[in-house]
């Protein structure tokens, strides 16, 4: 299945300096605080309490301002290691195409062994902090700054570019469990595996609250936009992730789920919370897997909520961790692929014949709980590749079987990759050998293309008068959007991109209205060096991006392609009680139905749901609820995309049970391939159809049923008035989430009036539980 996204050998970083802060301009004329709700992205979660200033980042339609030639997004990785101090090309902060971009993600932050969010030890070798490029045209520092490094060098861009944004990225493939020590050697320490979860599987919420507050303190200190979360990874899938962190994360497997949310929620409130005193909106963001196994053991992706966007890394779907020779990143499914064939993925008809190591099935597994604009697909600017194919068409879809597997790879059985000048960026295993991967910039493979032996190719470890062997012919296949190199002779198959594959990438993008496209890395871009007659690393696939996204229609902002109900009731559903790994097969959670409202709701209540088409139109339940899809809009297998998003589903609570405010029902679920969190949810209660208040949506009113207005979900801003939902009027006065309230103080919100206990400010009322802060004294 899926492997590991490609080890990004972090050099060893050194520490942080003296604080400042320089976050990027805020947008020219902040709106009023009581404006800030409108601002806020649709299903995006809104910490309690907390005037969030959406509106310095979003529009007041909850899309991103990213400058008036952006409309959509090009997120791209800027890596610490590309320092051009080990003597091979360096990539710098001055090499980025700042103008076509519009949010660079810094790789890689750790954790450190306390907990807290680390880039290592200070020091003039610390390529983020205290590096310097002495003679090198466009990486002087910025003296007003008190740091040096990248960060200096990002910062100082920005102040040229303010519409760009900056996040750190945390983790990655070599540094989700661990962190490079002061030799550059990988310590296995836990990392996010032990700061958000404990030995027995708990939540471990004091090294989740230690980690959360550095982060803000970080993106404070060095003038970050936000925090990019790169978990890789918190499934309950074994053996996934580094090699080296098994012992630690097979330990912890089934407790990931729970810490991951419990990691991204506190993420969410807290920089929510600084966003509010700093004026300014602080993004969150993840690196997500795309294939459907690692998905499956991560439950329904319940942590897409408190996302600003999701990134897919809708790569590293083929590769050298076993025999199939495919595509890196294809757009569609063929129905020809030979690892899930091998599988019997095709035969298997509760698969539907949904093929699932494609981009297009991964942007589908999210715009199930997300709206198109929030999601991001990624694209690589790297190669993966095997030697010695046997079979297939030109290599695609061939075999690839290898004799051994690398020492530490944890693998039993893989690939044959390729190696030498076919793998030039020759990632290395934590004892320093080569890991036979086919690892190649996009502009070394177009060198190979054109049968080029670049002069860059010494600072690689290979000999002056390098030649060739054999003829990489480029291929592609239409159906998968996928080009690639075969070189018949050598039997070797490199997996690429170009500007065809990129091109028609982007037009998916703008056609379905995506947010945009991220990229790893931006340094394996390509440009044409006519003086030298060779490839270099340039901007062209980035400037073909800029070009297709800049006159595109706004981006799809609403989770739903169908009006939903404008009033919303406190009905909470939730998907639990997933079995763990390769026991979720078939996928059978138990869907809880709490009533969180006043009002019974009667036996035949009807309730109903879309989930993505990303799996097949089988969802069924084995209690009684009478679970069926009512319609559909794509059926069938997924041979060149799939033709729409959702699924709709019904379900009632049997004619006989009830249930009681406050009470919860229990139904046992099916499904045969995994989806994020079903959405846009719908309840008929008294003859009139409500929304649920926990899809977040836009523009909703929190209402009792069969009353009439309300308080705007998820809360009101401050100082509007109560409601009336309680058919009375509130005399006493409004909540304010910015004002101070000692005990005995009482006021209104959302439609009931309430008395606090002791001292209190930011609490929201209806929010703090029945032991919390705020007495409910009834409706008014």
């Amino acid at each position: 299945m899926q492997s590991p996204t490609p080890l990004r050998a972090s050099l060893l970083a050194a520490g942080a300096a003296v604080a400042a802060l320089l976050a990027g301009s805020l947008s020219a004329g902040v709106s009023h605080a009581a404006d800030n709700s409108s601002c806020r992205p649709d299903g995006l979660y809104a910490t309690p309490g907390v005037d969030v200033p959406y509106c310095s980042v979003y529009d007041e339609n909850g899309r991103e301002k990213m400058g008036a030639d952006h409309q959509r997004r090009i997120i791209g990785y800027f890596t610490s290691w590309r320092t051009g101090k080990n003597g091979q090309p360096a990539y710098l902060a001055s090499d980025i195409p700042w103008d076509k971009i519009t949010h660079i993600n810094y790789a890689f932050g750790h954790i450190d062994a306390a907990n807290k969010l680390s880039v290592g030890a200070d020091g003039p070798d610390n390529a983020a902090t205290g590096m310097t490029w002495p003679g090198v045209a466009g990486a002087e520092m910025d003296p007003s700054l008190p740091y040096k490094g990248h960060f200096n060098l990002l910062n100082k861009f920005k102040k040229q570019h303010p519409d760009v944004k900056t996040l750190i990225s945390v983790g990655g493939w070599a540094e989700t469990g661990g962190y490079f020590d002061e030799n550059g050697s990988r310590v296995a320490s836990g990392g996010f595996y032990t700061m958000a979860t404990n030995a027995d599987g708990s939540v471990n919420q004091a090294g989740i609250d230690t980690f959360a507050d550095s982060a803000v303190a970080f993106v404070k200190k060095y003038g970050f936009n936000g925090v990019d979360i790169d978990y890789e990874y918190p499934t309950s899938m074994r053996d996934a992730g580094h090699p080296s962190d098994f012992p630690v994360s097979n330990a912890r497997r089934a407790g990931l789920n729970k810490g991951y949310a419990a990691l991204m929620k506190t993420l969410r409130e807290k920089l929510d919370r600084a966003g509010a005193a700093d004026g300014r909106h602080y993004m969150l963001t993840v690196a997500a897997p795309s294939s459907g196994y690692l998905l499956r053991g991560m439950e329904t992706f319940q942590v897409q909520k408190y996302l600003d966007y999701v990134n897919i890394m809708s790569y590293d779907l083929h590769g050298a961790w076993n025999e199939y020779a495919g595509p890196n990143a294809s757009l569609f499914d063929d129905g020809r692929d030979a690892e899930l064939a091998a599988a019997n993925v095709y035969g298997s008809a509760q698969y539907g014949g949904i093929g699932y190591l494609n981009t297009d099935w991964a942007y589908h597994y999210f715009r199930g709980s997300m709206p198109a604009g929030r999601i991001n697909i990624g694209l690589p600017y790297y190669t993966r590749g095997h030697k010695n194919v046997q079979g297939g068409t030109d290599g695609l879809w061939g075999k690839a079987a290898a004799t051994s597997c690398p020492a530490g790879s944890g693998l039993t059985k893989c690939g044959d990759g390729a190696v030498g000048i076919d793998n030039l960026w020759h990632d290395k295993d934590d004892n320093g050998v080569e890991s036979p991967a086919g690892s190649n910039p996009m502009w070394h493979a177009k060198n190979l293309e054109k049968g080029i032996v670049g002069d860059y190719v010494t600072q690689y470890g290979f000999p002056a008068g390098t030649r060739l062997t054999g003829t990489y012919a480029r291929k592609y296949d239409s159906t998968l959007v996928a080009p690639w190199l075969w070189n018949a002779e050598k039997k070797v198959f490199l997996s690429t991109e170009d500007e065809q594959s990129v091109g028609t990438k982007a037009d998916y993008v703008v056609d379905r209205g995506i947010g945009g496209t991220m990229i790893w890395e931006l340094a394996g871009d390509y440009a044409w060096n006519a003086a030298k007659g060779q490839y270099e690393t340039g901007d062209t696939l980035t400037s073909l991006m800029y070009d297709r996204f800049r006159s595109a229609a706004p981006y799809g902002a609403k989770k739903s392609n169908t009006a939903l109900p404008t009033e919303a009731v406190d009905v909470d559903v939730e998907f639990t009680d997933f079995k763990l790994g390769d026991s979720n097969y078939p996928i059978t959670p138990k869907l809880r139905i709490t009533n969180n409202t006043r009002t019974a709701l009667p036996g035949g209540t009807e309730f109903r749901f879309d989930y993505a088409t990303a799996a097949p139109a089988n969802a069924s339940d084995q209690s009684g609820f009478g679970t069926k899809v009512i319609s559909s809009d794509h059926t069938g297998g997924n041979v060149g995309g799939l033709k729409g998003d959702f699924h709709r589903v019904s379900l009632k609570l049997p004619a006989w049970q009830s249930l009681a405010p406050g009470a919860s029902v229990d139904l046992s679920f099916n499904y045969y391939l995994p989806v994020s969190t079903p959405s846009n949810w719908t309840v008929a209660i008294g003859g009139k159809t409500y929304a649920i208040e926990g899809d977040l949506a836009r523009g909703t009113t929190l209402v009792e049923p069969g009353t009439g207005g309300g308080t705007p979900s998820p809360s009101p801003s401050p100082g509007e008035t109560g409601g009336t939902g309680g058919g009375g009027t509130c005399t006493a006065p409004a909540w304010s989430a910015s004002s101070q309230y000692g005990g005995g103080t009482t006021v209104s919100h959302a439609g009931h009036s309430w008395k606090s206990k002791w001292w209190t400010t930011g609490e929201e009322p209806g929010k703090t539980g029945e032991w919390g802060v705020w007495q409910d004294l009834g409706a008014c």
